[in-house]
Formats: structure tokens, C-alpha cells, sequence
């Protein structure tokens, strides 16, 4: 029988127990309030926010008190998380295709790096059809191994070159730094110098 990777014991080990979890609540602090002053500093409107791969929904809790006026989707591929949670079962590599369903900020946190090469192109395609605005990403890649704790990293992730990431990216998106890219056509002023 094959082994489910995103199942309750994954996510106590990465998610619920301090010594092990992946990302601290101050640190997804201090992501949802630089992605927030950004969007602001834009003047961006965020009507709608699509979480793709939400795990227990903190990041996602989070961000709805920071923007209270902006409808929220949280999708997961996991089962056991959709059970618990009530999450909309999907992936990021199809989520919403056939539906024609777009979001002012989608956010795709530490997911693509889970899939193999063509699902990753796909996904990333099926990202930029999904956002209208703003996309925050969070990728381990092969550069980021030397800072990488890896006592609470789930190393069963393909580690891919920060290169391939931005190859992708670039055909429908302009990266603003931080982790937060902009839809092209870009509608909103950036000068070339915050432009990555």
C-alpha cells in the first residue's frame, strides 16, 4: 500500500510541534505582514485570496485578519486535512482550470517544490491563470541548502535550481521581491530597481 505524504502525522511533525515545524507563527507573521505592506504600498485591492496548499490554515487565518474585507479559499490536496478543516479538495496543478476562477492574491507557500518538472510547469501555469493580481511564492530550491535547517524541512522535496523557478515565472509575471510577483501586464507603478 503506498504511504500518504500529507497525512496527521506529517503535519504534527511540521506544522504543531515547535521543535520540528517547518515555518514558526512569527515567522508567517512576518510573511503575511510583508505581503500585506506591499499590496498596500501598491495600492492593490484585494478582494479575493486563494490559499493553495493552506496545510492547518494559519497562514490563511492570518491573512484574512490583515485584509477582513477579502473573501478566502483554502485548497488542499490532502485528505485528512480536508476532513478535519473543511478545505476544498485540489492541486495547484489543476485547481480552478475548468472554471475560469481567479483571485487578487494567490498564495502558493513551500508546494511546487512536491511535484516533478512537468507537473511544476503545469502548476505554475494554472498559477498565473488563477491570479488577477498578486502571487506569493515560497520555493525551497538547490541555493537555499546551505541555510536550510534540515531538522525541520521535509527533505522528500525536489530540489530544483532558483533559475528554473524564475524561467517560468517570467512569461506572465514581473517578481517584486520578497516572494510577491505581479500579474503582467503589470497595472500598478514599479520602478525598474524593485523589479527582480
Amino acid at each position: 500500500m503506498k504511504k500518504v505524504l500529507f497525512d496527521k502525522a506529517y503535519y504534527e511533525k511540521f506544522y504543531l510541534d515547535e521543535a520540528t515545524q517547518a515555518v514558526s507563527t512569527q515567522e508567517q507573521q512576518r510573511q503575511v505582514n510583508l505581503i500585506h505592506a506591499y499590496i498596500a504600498y501598491l495600492q492593490i485591492d484585494i478582494k479575493s485570496v486563494l490559499d493553495l496548499g493552506c496545510g492547518l490554515g494559519h497562514f490563511l487565518t492570518r491573512l484574512q485578519k490583515a485584509l477582513p474585507n477579502a473573501n478566502t479559499t483554502g485548497v488542499e490536496i490532502s485528505d485528512y486535512l480536508c476532513q478535519q478543516h473543511g478545505w476544498r479538495k485540489g492541486s495547484v496543478v489543476d485547481f480552478g482550470a475548468t472554471q475560469g476562477e481567479q483571485y487578487d492574491l494567490v498564495i502558493c507557500n513551500d508546494v511546487l517544490a512536491y511535484l516533478n518538472n512537468a507537473e511544476c510547469a503545469k502548476a505554475i501555469k494554472n498559477l498565473a491563470k488563477l491570479t488577477r493580481q498578486c502571487l506569493y511564492l515560497s520555493v525551497l530550491t538547490e541555493e537555499d541548502m546551505p541555510i536550510c535547517d534540515e531538522r525541520t524541512t521535509d527533505m522528500r522535496q525536489r530540489l530544483r535550481p532558483s533559475q528554473w523557478y524564475k524561467k517560468h515565472l517570467a512569461k506572465d509575471f514581473c517578481s517584486v521581491g520578497g516572494g510577491l510577483f505581479i500579474r503582467k501586464p503589470v497595472s500598478v507603478p514599479i520602478w525598474q530597481l524593485e523589479q527582480i
